[in-house]
Parts: C-alpha cells; structure tokens; sequence
C-alpha cells in the first residue's frame, strides 16, 4: 500500500528571525543570541523524541533553518517523560532544571502557536507523559 498525499511543502508561518525574536519575548531572553541557544537546544531534543508524520508535518510549519535542527537529529531509542526531557536538556548545557524548564516551555509554546491544534493533539499523543505542559496545554488524560 502506498501513501498517496501529496508531499508537504515547506511554508512556515514565520520567518526565523521572526521565531526568534517571539521566543526572545515570550521568555524575556536579554538578547536573540540567548534566544537562539533556547531553541537550538529545545529543537534538538524534540527532534530526537518525535518520529514519524509528526515530525515531517511539524518540520512543513517551522522556518527552514528551525525545521533543519528538528529533523536532523536521530530519534532516541527511549522516549523520555517531560521531566526527563527537562533533565535531558540541563544535562546537555549546564543549566539548572528551572532554566531548561524554561527554555523548553518558552520554545514550544512558540512552537505550538505555528501549528493547530489537531497536529499539536497527535504530537502530544505520541511523546510520553508531561510534555502538553510544556507546550502550553494542559495534560490530554485518557479516557476510562
């Protein structure tokens, strides 16, 4: 069987200066230097925790140069939760847990504003536990 959609083009909302700069704001970041740092990190690591049409379909909404770090990385062989996500990225540089909570939250709200919400809902379905949270949504529970 084979996938008969039409292949994604690239059309991002924002070019990424601009994602930058909306990041800058929404985390009070002094300068887009930090800002970039936030999300070159954050954008790494969900690049190596989304798969699938997922990633592809998130990749089509985010500018180009954004859309590189995300799909560059290589998948993790263990999803991590939200918090070990967090962990993960204070590892990666350094920082405290508090501060790579709020860089990841700073990005993925930005993020989840470039994408609607079905997209944003099988995005979430698809990672582990605690990242809705992050992305400025409230936690999706199963129904009983």
């Amino acid at each position: 069987m084979s996938d008969q959609r039409a292949p994604l083009r690239h059309l991002p909302a924002m070019t990424y200066e601009q994602l930058l700069e909306k990041v800058r704001h929404e985390g009070a970041y002094p300068t887009r230097a930090r800002a970039q740092e936030a999300v070159d990190l954050v954008l790494a690591g969900l690049g190596r925790q989304l798969t699938g049409d997922e990633r592809v379909e998130l990749a089509a909404r985010l500018p180009l140069e954004a859309a590189r770090i995300l799909t560059q990385q290589l998948p993790d062989t263990q999803p991590r939760t939200g918090w070990a996500f967090v962990e993960d990225l204070a590892a990666r540089t350094g920082a405290t847990p508090a501060a790579a909570r709020w860089d990841a939250g700073s990005v993925l709200a930005t993020v989840a504003a470039l994408t609607d919400p079905e997209l944003l809902t099988r995005i979430l379905r698809q990672l582990p536990s605690g990242y809705a949270l992050l992305f400025g949504r409230a936690e999706l529970t199963q129904a009983a």
